[in-house]
Formats: structure tokens, C-alpha cells, sequence
């Protein structure tokens, strides 16, 4: 049986970046790539009804209930194939390293793993850590889920012994759009409930996520001389620094933690005839997310009655809403049986809300609650992401107990 620090090795070798710019889905040729090969692992370690979708590159399959246990609930585990494309994730050489504290060199360029910048790394010493050589993302997010589950499903198919009800996997592709569930098929999961295993360091446990929306604005400019524009050049891209500057600098991503909201510019390009922004938005309180859609639109009209109504065009689309408002009414034995499985691998649950999103929040409003399991990977989306081994080991017994509590 293979572990799932071995498996990981092998998927972070698959370029799967998404790319948001692309309108096809999946965004990118390597996710089907990498699909077609877990579909090929799914058969091979016994797991059923494996399907792969031709067209939009899911990847499910079952395993079937033990003996007496087949009316019980069918329950899905999730993880993304995609990773982001904030940073590469071509030619991803991943070095395993017994850490014994201090700085780890990436590379000969300078780039290291320093505590000093990184303070968890101290709660690491003893551990193996799973790094890059500083040119590349590593790609636990989300390939440490999908090496987790399939770990899960082989101990369950080798040890009958370890009664559970009928499990439901699905690896979906483009989660990193924000496009991950577009197409899924319920049908064919054909679960009551699910877990994504999608979350950062051991012992994270989540069912908050943000509410999520996004703005497009393009800023429309006269170009004149600049010799002769007094009175008649509209800069597109002052008035786009202009817009940017109402945003308050208490409401920026790099200013903020936990519960509080931000505004994030996640791309600008401008020149004097036009400039295009492009903000997420995000808060957990969905009260306050529409206040900030409207104060970005009040901005918005304060810069048309300055340089005319033609001036600036806005568009703001809701992308995904705080998966809380499934899960607390109905579902919180989710959590109680993940805490139950945490705490008995003797990991202590951390019940934090995520400053992001995840399939399973999509999902949850789809009809199929959905919570956060964590993956034991920090630094996502850069150069300096890392993975521990141990923790990766343990949270694919974690899955193990988790579905055997149904």
C-alpha cells in the first residue's frame, strides 16, 4: 500500500495551474491529464464506478458499504486537482527535509524557509517537511487532499475489518476559478453529506467561509497632447488610482485577519485612453459584504459626477455566500464527528473561519452540506508553500475514522 506522502510526490509532478482568463473548462489541458490518472489509480486500488467526465474532467467513484452497513447515509469526500496560478506549477520539484530547525535553503538564489519569517516552521522540528526549490508553488493545495482520500479509499478496500457505511469520491478540476463545481454532477456523487479536504495546517476544522463577489471596472479616458490637455485629458488610469484610493486601508487584505473583510485589487492595467480593475470582495457577514458592494459603487458615482457618467463602467457578480448558513442550523454533527475523528489521533480540532472559499461552500447551498477538513499544508499559492509528511499520514487516518462514524 502506498502512503500518501509517496502519492503526493507523484501528483505535484503534474502541471495542473488553472488559468482564470480562459473561458473553457477546465481552464487548462493538464487537469485531464491528471484526471485520466487518478481514474486509472481509482480502478486499480478497487475503487468502483470509477467515471471520468470527457468533457469537463470530474473524476468520480465509490466504495461500497461493509457488510450491514449499506442503508447508511452516503457520504462524499472532495479535493481539487487544480492549483493556483498565482504561482507556477510547472516542473515542480518537490526534496523532502528531516527538519531540525532554523532557515531551509531552497535554492542557491537565496530564497529559504526562515522561522524568522515564518514562525509556525518552530512547531515543525522533528517533522519532514515536503518544500520546492524556491521557483515554484508546491501544490498541497489542493493535491495533499487528493493524495489524503486516495490513501483513505486504499486502507479501506485492504482492511475489511473497519466497518463503514457507502463513500461517495469526486476530484474536481478549476477550484481555483472559482468555477470548481460549475458542472459537477450530484447525480452521480450521490452523496447526503459531504467533506472537502482542502484546508491548510493540522487540526484546521471549517464550516464558515467568506461571502464572496467580485468587481470589473473599466475606467473610459480622453487622450490629448500633453502639451495642450489642460482642461480636456481624462487620465484613465488616475482616475482608476483615484477609485482605488476610497477604498479605505483598513479594508485591505493585507490589513486584516480572522472575521474582518476586505477589498483586494487583484489586477490593474491602465493606460491613458483606458484602464480596467479588477477587485475581489470579501466579508463573512453577508450584511457587510453588500455594504462594501456599496461603498465600491458609491465611489463609483462620485467619480461620474467628477468626469461624466460615461466615465466608468461597473460590473459586480456574487461568486459564492458563507456556507454557515447551511451547516449551523442543521448539519453541526458534521462537526462533531470530524472534532470526534481529530481527537482521536490525538489531534486537537482548530475550529477557525476560512479567509477564503471552497467547493464545499458552492456545494452546500447545491443541496449537499459541506465542511472543511484540513490537508497539512502551509503557504499556499507561492514559492514557499510546504507540506508535512507526518501530518499528511495522519489526517488520512483522520478520513478513515471520520467515514466510519456514519
Amino acid at each position: 500500500m502506498r502512503s500518501a506522502t509517496e502519492r503526493f510526490i507523484e501528483y505535484v509532478k503534474f502541471d495542473t495551474g488553472s488559468d482564470s482568463s480562459k473561458e473553457c473548462f477546465p481552464s487548462t489541458p493538464g487537469q485531464k491529464v491528471f484526471a485520466a490518472h487518478l481514474a486509472e489509480e481509482m480502478r486499480s486500488i478497487g475503487v468502483s464506478d470509477v467515471v471520468m467526465d470527457e468533457t469537463y474532467g470530474y473524476v468520480y467513484g465509490k466504495i461500497p458499504a461493509t457488510p450491514g452497513m449499506e442503508d447508511k447515509k452516503v457520504v462524499a469526500l472532495l479535493a481539487h486537482m487544480d492549483t493556483s496560478e498565482e504561482a507556477s506549477g510547472k516542473d515542480v520539484k518537490p526534496r523532502l527535509v528531516e527538519y531540525k530547525g532554523g532557515a531551509i535553503e531552497l535554492n542557491d538564489e537565496g530564497d529559504s524557509l526562515n522561522p524568522k519569517t515564518y514562525p509556525e516552521l518552530n512547531s515543525y522540528v522533528g517533522k519532514t517537511l515536503i518544500v520546492t526549490d524556491g521557483h515554484t508553488l508546491l501544490g498541497a493545495d489542493d493535491k495533499a487532499g487528493v493524495a489524503e482520500i486516495m490513501t483513505m479509499a486504499e486502507t479501506l478496500l485492504n482492511d475489511a475489518s473497519i466497518a463503514h457505511g457507502p463513500i461517495s469520491i469526486a476530484f474536481t478540476p478549476d477550484e481555483e476559478t472559482g468555477r470548481g463545481v460549475d458542472y459537477i454532477s450530484l447525480e452521480k456523487l450521490g452523496a447526503d453529506y459531504g467533506y472537502t479536504v482542502d484546508g491548510g495546517g493540522i487540526g484546521e476544522l471549517e464550516y464558515e467561509n467568506f461571502n464572496a463577489a467580485s468587481a470589473s471596472i473599466v475606467i473610459h479616458g480622453i487622450s490629448i497632447h500633453p502639451g495642450d490637455s489642460k482642461n480636456k485629458m481624462v487620465n484613465a488610469s488616475r482616475v482608476a488610482m483615484e477609485l482605488d484610493s476610497k477604498i479605505p486601508d483598513s479594508m485591505r487584505p493585507e490589513t486584516t485577519e480572522k472575521y474582518e473583510g476586505f477589498f483586494h485589487l487583484d489586477s490593474f492595467e491602465g493606460s491613458v485612453e483606458k484602464a480596467e480593475l479588477y477587485y475581489i470582495i470579501r466579508d463573512h457577514d453577508r450584511g457587510l459584504l453588500e455594504e462594501k458592494k456599496k461603498l465600491l459603487v458609491n465611489a463609483v458615482n462620485e467619480l461620474r459626477a467628477r468626469y461624466g457618467d460615461g466615465v466608468c463602467d461597473l460590473e459586480i457578480k456574487d461568486q459564492y455566500y458563507n456556507m454557515r448558513e447551511i451547516i449551523e442550523p442543521d448539519y453541526m454533527f458534521l462537526i462533531d464527528y470530524a472534532k470526534a475523528a481529530y481527537e482521536a489521533e490525538g489531534v486537537a480540532p482548530i475550529i477557525k473561519p476560512i479567509r477564503g472559499g471552497t467547493d464545499g461552500a458552492r456545494l452546500s447551498f447545491m443541496g449537499l452540506p459541506c465542511p472543511n477538513i484540513c490537508t497539512g499544508g502551509r503557504n499556499y499559492h507561492g514559492r514557499f508553500e510546504y507540506c508535512c509528511s507526518e501530518d499528511m499520514e495522519t489526517i488520512s487516518r483522520i478520513l478513515v475514522r471520520l467515514i466510519s462514524a456514519f
